[in-house]
């Protein structure tokens, strides 16, 4: 699964503020820990307080600080504020679908959409959390 810039950002400053919810994080600290734009991060860290999974304080010793249930928020709770993962990755009007054999190659992708997002729902943030954990 191919993921867009601005879903990455999002992904990486939800899994550092809900590794720290007792914190308050700035942008330009997520930004430097993982190498992102912070005027690329402030937009997507607007989309994601617009969705209310983080709170964002303004000024001196402000920040953003993450506001839902690390376990019971998905990977796809954050990865669908960003990305259309209910549209099927194929078209009906693409060369050969009406044929026998596009046809089941639309039931395959369709088959693997499903697959993909069901994944997604099932991974919670804590769940990511300790994984990332196990690796360093």
């Amino acid at each position: 699964m191919r993921l867009q810039q601005a879903t990455r950002c999002a992904l990486f400053a939800v899994f550092e503020l809900a590794r720290h919810p007792e914190r308050q994080i700035s942008a330009a600290d997520i930004a430097e820990k993982y190498g992102l734009s912070v005027n690329h991060l402030a937009k997507v860290l607007r989309a994601l307080t617009r969705a209310g999974l983080i709170d964002g304080t303004r000024g001196a010793g402000g920040g953003y600080r993450f506001l839902g249930n690390a376990k019971r928020i998905t990977l796809f709770d954050v990865i669908e504020i960003f990305e259309d993962v209910a549209a099927p990755a194929h078209a009906r009007s693409e060369a050969g679908a009406e044929s026998d054999i596009g046809r089941a190659l639309a039931r395959v992708l369709a088959e693997i959409d499903d697959t993909s997002v069901a994944t997604l729902k099932s991974i919670t943030l804590t769940t990511f959390l300790k994984l990332a954990q196990r690796q360093d």
